[in-house]
């Protein structure tokens, strides 16, 4: 089990029980780690600084219970933003309709990146996506990364939310 790994499965339910979804957990660096953890809130509304504020508290407070980390660290708690990595396999349900763009380890079909409309997942679990030449079904299991593209449509939606 990664760091990160190890981390989502300890802050998720608290997480949940605050009323925050968890999108991601990230751990990069040597020498002075930084965690990054991504959060939506569960009654969809935007994720506003108090949100980040609130749950990196939480986080923060469990971590220092727990104490999975050796060396220090940085923590930064965000919302996914327009870019949302796509993550788990809901992910790429709940986005069907929605530009994206993939990155595929190994490479699937001789081919490494692709960007298109987002379909969805067929009955065996691939990924599937509308490119301009075709359809195209990758296995989830290849995709290495996944994340929204946004739209002009998508930036002046978010332009005219109220902004906490």
């Amino acid at each position: 089990m990664t760091l990160a790994d190890r981390i989502a499965e300890l802050v998720s339910a608290p997480l949940d029980a605050m009323g925050y979804a968890l999108v991601r957990v990230h751990a990069q660096g040597r020498g002075q780690l930084t965690l990054q953890v991504m959060i939506e809130r569960k009654d969809g509304a935007p994720v506003a600084v108090e949100d980040c504020t609130r749950a990196s508290r939480s986080i923060s407070a469990l971590l220092d219970v727990e104490d999975p980390i050796a060396e220090s660290y940085t923590l930064e708690v965000s919302s996914p933003g327009l870019d949302r990595p796509l993550v788990r396999a809901q992910d790429f349900v709940r986005f069907a309709g929605c530009e994206a763009a993939l990155e595929a380890a190994p490479p699937f079909e001789g081919r490494k990146r692709f960007k298109g409309r987002l379909l969805g997942l067929d009955a065996e679990g691939r990924v599937r996506i509308a490119l301009d030449e075709g359809e195209c079904s990758i296995p989830l299991a290849q995709v290495a990364r996944a994340r929204l593209v946004p739209t002009q449509a998508d930036i002046a939606a978010a332009l005219r939310r109220p902004h906490a």
